[in-house]
């Protein structure tokens, strides 16, 4: 992609990003004409109305609807369905209209120091279509069609039903060394043999699988997309395959299944990004028993709020409750499933916006990214409250973290940034390192910003970490690789993109996963759909190349799942 030169770029970006809300500088823009950081959004291809602001530049119906469909394509993700800004800032037309046309052209075309990609300047917006752009956000924003149990319902498929699946495991697959791997531009996962590295099965899924889940006992595999589909899939079928369905909304991220003894994957549960709400499930058929909106009041500023988008939902272990993030008011809701009829469901402030995050290594407490405030909310899962808040680098994305034992600090969990190159290192024994427990111990340098994951394992003395959006291939298409015994020492960096030997293309490296045992990782080679991807395997020992999965139905995989892994809770 070509990008403006760097001072034009920085000159132009900075001034605009501060007329448009005071952006804090970096020093390229994230790189996005083949991978959208936001993302398209499901949402666009909802029937919407048209609401035209006297105020607004003229459009006809025919530019807001390419204004709108280009929204949901690249903006959505960041700013909101309603605007009202997250990852991105707000652009609501208060905001926009008093900044005027000339000013947000210039913003959208070159970008902003923040993190905004530049459309115009990497070609991926022509002009015509940026000049419909600075319009259609100055005109209200169309709101998407809501989502209640009726609608949810009439999605629901029951694929094979409960009476009819085996009752013991049909097939010779290793189900605990099995692999889920999104295909994410296929709208499938591919089933891979952790030992022979073979593809057991393809399942068609939905649009842009986000995750996949494993219920306690292991046997089935939860799929979401970005479209809100949910795929059961039961792996204990001769072929392993879909045994129900169900769309819980236009738009979604996160699935979790219930882990409390005695309630062990009797229930799911899905949040929606649109409709801001979501829905519990029963967990063998995906049958809609409860939905719960998330709007409401924000956690700081105590203003409404309506469009909390669910992000991560973990199942607490104490208690028969689900920790369920509520982006945009930076609420956690634990909500108690032991009586459905009469739902219980606290609610936990904490800063915002709420992202991702994991458990550290005992699973009482849950490590919350409130990314947009540069802090970890530390959930005391037993005590059902906020435990501590940590102020790490800019914009925390851990996905689900790593857990490490110090030889200083002792037990610790760590984060990696999208906005900076730190990995901050955060005790998490208040019992026998009570000195060190919910602070910073240790920052480490990386290779550089862009990082999405982190990961290493009980039987490992390797932490990894990925940068798949920094702007330079050199480091999004390579690997930092830390000595956890010596991290005094600094990284490793690994050539992962040269080592899968695929064709020229993108090729950013993304979310390092451990096989069962501990002794390799597995890193997704994210290239285009039209491009050639692969998944390299690496000796953890070693840090030697062991093996590159080749295959033309391997289209732009991202996360990994290791059932094993995933559904113990390793990371």
């Amino acid at each position: 992609m070509k990008l403006a030169s760097s001072t034009k770029w920085a000159a132009t970006a900075a001034a605009v990003a501060l007329a448009i809300g005071g952006a804090q500088a970096q020093t390229k823009p994230l790189e996005e004409s083949k991978m959208q950081i936001g993302g398209t959004s499901p949402v666009g291809s909802a029937e919407m109305m048209q609401t035209l602001n006297p105020k607004s530049p003229p459009m006809t119906k025919v530019e807001f609807e390419t204004g709108k469909k280009i929204y949901f394509e690249r903006c959505a993700g960041c700013h909101g369905v309603l605007r009202k800004g997250a990852t991105g800032k707000a652009l609501t037309t208060d905001i926009t209209i008093d900044r005027g046309s000339e000013n947000l052209r210039t913003f959208i075309h070159y970008g902003s120091p923040q993190g905004m990609p530049n459309w115009g300047s990497s070609n991926t917006l022509t002009e015509q279509e940026i000049d419909i752009m600075t319009r259609y956000i100055q005109h209200e924003p169309p709101t998407p069609p809501e989502y209640g149990l009726k609608e949810v319902a009439a999605t629901w498929k029951v694929l094979v039903p409960v009476a009819q699946r085996p009752t013991k495991k049909m097939n010779n697959i290793d189900i605990s060394n099995l692999f889920s791997v999104t295909l994410r531009d296929a709208g499938k996962v591919a089933l891979i043999d952790g030992a022979s590295k073979k593809i057991v099965e393809v399942v068609d899924t939905g649009y842009a699988v986000h995750i996949s889940r494993l219920s306690k006992s292991g046997r089935y595999l939860y799929v979401i997309g970005r479209d809100a589909k949910i795929v059961l899939i039961d792996l204990w079928m001769e072929k392993p395959s879909p045994v129900a369905e169900i769309r819980i909304g236009l738009e979604a991220r996160s699935i979790e299944t219930s882990k409390f003894k005695g309630y062990e994957d009797k229930y799911a549960i899905a949040g929606s990004y649109w409709p801001p709400q979501y829905v519990l499930m029963d967990g063998d058929t995906l049958k809609p028993l409860k939905i719960v909106s998330t709007r409401g009041m924000t956690s700081d500023t105590n203003e409404y709020h309506p469009e909390p988008r669910v992000a991560a939902i973990v199942a607490s272990h104490f208690h028969p409750e689900f920790l369920v993030n509520a982006k945009e008011t930076g609420v956690v809701h634990l909500v108690n499933y032991s009586d459905l009829n009469n739902l219980r469901v606290k609610m936990v402030n904490t800063p915002r916006f709420l992202h991702d995050g994991g458990f550290e290594s005992t699973g009482r407490y849950f490590m919350d990214a409130a990314n947009a405030s540069d802090k970890i909310a530390v959930i005391d899962t037993k005590e059902g409250k906020l435990a501590a808040v940590v102020s790490v680098g800019k914009t925390p994305h851990p996905g689900r973290g790593a857990n490490l034992t110090h030889p200083k600090f002792g037990p610790v969990w760590a984060t990696s940034h999208l906005g900076d190159e730190t990995i901050s290192l955060i005790g998490t024994d208040p019992v026998k390192h009570p000195q060190n427990a919910w602070k910073v111990v240790q920052t480490l340098k990386g290779s550089g910003g862009g990082s999405l994951f982190l990961k290493t394992h009980p039987k490992s003395t390797n932490l990894w970490v990925d940068a798949p959006l920094n702007p330079d291939p050199a480091i999004s298409q390579s690997v930092a690789v830390f000595d956890i015994n010596n991290l005094e020492k600094g990284f490793q960096t690994l050539p992962i993109g040269e080592w899968a030997g695929v064709k020229p293309g993108s090729k950013r490296v993304v979310q390092p996963e451990y096989n069962r045992a501990g002794d390799e990782v597995w890193f997704s080679v994210w290239s285009s759909g039209s491009e050639e991807s692969a998944i390299v395997v690496v000796d953890d020992k070693t840090r030697k190349l062991k093996a590159v999965i080749k295959d033309p139905r391997i289209v732009t995989p991202t996360g990994k799942f290791n059932v094993y892994n995933t559904q113990n809770d390793i990371y």
